[in-house]
């Protein structure tokens, strides 16, 4: 089965889900669009899915071996 953008997307959030459980859905989302570049919450409407999916890439990369400590920030510098 070849998967496609929107469903690798879906994953890569679901993969987020559980390396951030203590954050709430909008702001996974939130933070997913500043991630893609987004300078504002209006940005969602005209972020594409493959900017989407290659932050929640990076988010997971930078943030996979974290272990949670009380501390609900990601890793996100370069």
């Amino acid at each position: 089965m070849i998967l496609s953008q929107t469903d690798e997307l879906v994953e890569a959030i679901s993969e987020l889900r559980m390396l951030f459980p203590d954050w709430r859905m909008g702001q996974l989302i939130a933070n997913l669009v500043t991630a893609a570049g987004g300078m504002d919450a209006g940005a969602i409407w005209d972020m594409e899915d493959e900017k989407l999916l290659a932050a929640a890439r990076r988010l997971i990369e930078r943030n996979r071996g974290r272990t949670d400590n009380g501390n609900s920030s990601c890793r996100s510098d370069g």
